[in-house]
């Protein structure tokens, strides 16, 4: 276990900066996850959000700064030991996936740390938990179906029960919502909201443009512009007309509906 064990940050980044051919992705950012937190990213294009999100999953070092994931120092750790502890739905990903497999062998795979099936014997019971997460996601009916004929959605669902296969401690999802209709987005943060509200569910970090994505029970938001966060905190008192206007660089009015957000830009005079 790492020296930081006994503290309850699940993430924890000091004066953070990462610099690729002379320009900083992301400048001097201070930032700590507690453990059962879950928190979304948002910013603009270009802002720095999938820098962070790669930093939290470990493919990524910073120039600057120390980070610490899981109570494990980024530069002193094994990340092949560190990284199944950390869940990880994205794009990326889903490229690494072959399209052939069906929807089960390519959540069941995950337990074994490959993305392909080879000639694992799988055990019965990360067949039941496979199943059981793709249930929870609302794909039971898809267990046979190739992942390469599989909708956006249906996708996007398969990538979040995969990620949940090793039991991380830290879960990563990178715009689980981009590219979805109204009902595939609907359905996805339904069940997000469902997940995030689940006490035994891991800590979370999500990344997303809008608002409209944030599901129920997601506790706290950060905001980065131009690789500097602008705040980072409670969702109730963070998410605010003012600091969204800030972010995004034009006048915006953000509303609550119950647990659920909207924003909408203020009309041309």
């Amino acid at each position: 276990m790492g020296d930081n064990a006994l503290m309850s940050e699940v993430l924890e980044l000091l004066d953070v900066s990462v610099v690729r051919d002379g320009r900083a992705l992301v400048d001097e950012v201070s930032w700590s996850i507690k453990e059962g937190e879950r928190w979304v990213i948002l910013g603009p294009n270009g802002a720095g959000k999938t820098t962070l999100l790669n930093l939290a999953s470990s493919y990524l070092f910073p120039s600057a700064g120390s980070a610490r994931i899981l109570g494990e120092h980024l530069g002193r750790v094994d990340v092949f030991e560190l990284r199944p502890r950390i869940g990880v739905a994205g794009i990326a990903m889903a490229e690494k996936l072959p399209r052939s497999q069906t929807v089960l062998q390519t959540v069941l795979t995950a337990a074994y740390g490959m993305t392909a099936h080879w000639q694992e014997d799988y055990d019965a019971v990360d067949e039941t938990r496979a199943r059981a997460f793709l249930d929870r996601l609302g794909m039971t009916e898809y267990l046979n179906r190739k992942f390469g004929t599989l909708s956006e959605g249906e996708r996007k669902r398969t990538l979040i029960a995969r990620a949940m296969m090793t039991d991380p401690e830290l879960l990563l999802l990178d715009e689980p919502a981009a590219g979805l209709d109204l009902g595939g987005r609907e359905d996805l943060v339904r069940r997000l909201g469902r997940l995030a509200r689940d006490p035994l569910a891991p800590s979370m970090i999500m990344v997303t443009h809008h608002v409209e994505e944030i599901p129920p029970g997601f506790t706290h938001v950060l905001m980065i512009r131009q690789g500097k966060v602008l705040t980072a905190g409670p969702v109730e008192t963070e998410l605010t007309s003012r600091n969204l206007s800030r972010c995004f660089g034009l006048p915006l009015v953000v509303e609550r509906n119950g647990d659920r957000w909207t924003a909408q830009g203020l009309p041309l005079t």
